[in-house]
């Protein structure tokens, strides 16, 4: 992705949890990630193709549309990890409107078990 756009690389999942995580669940985490991949890589040929160029507004859309169903994936990703954690963990998974550049569930995930 473009080094201004760090939103479109691809989140991991944060390594307690993926620690702790079932192989059905991590196996379809794997193919979430593939597709994720390939959005961003449609996304930047786009905008790097628009480098310095006014898009018409029809594109300007459909980026914006193909953003949001990034966003989309990485909550479902998240919805799909939550229930098949300890319920004593799943409380510092929470889900953010803002999405984070390298780690699925954020940069701050307590290392330390609730007590």
């Amino acid at each position: 992705p473009p080094e201004n756009c760090i939103s479109l690389n691809v989140p991991a999942v944060n390594n307690p949890i993926w620690g702790n995580m079932s192989p059905s669940i991590r196996s379809q985490e794997v193919k979430l990630q593939r597709i994720l991949k390939l959005l961003a890589a449609g996304i930047t040929a786009v905008t790097r193709t628009a480098d310095g160029v006014d898009l018409p507004e029809e594109l300007q859309d459909a980026l914006v549309l193909l953003c949001n169903t990034q966003f989309e994936i990485n909550n479902y990703r998240k919805s799909i990890i939550k229930p098949a954690l300890n319920p004593k963990f799943a409380g510092l998974c929470g889900t953010s409107s803002i999405q984070p550049p390298n780690l699925l569930f954020g940069d701050n995930l307590p290392i330390e078990r609730p007590g």
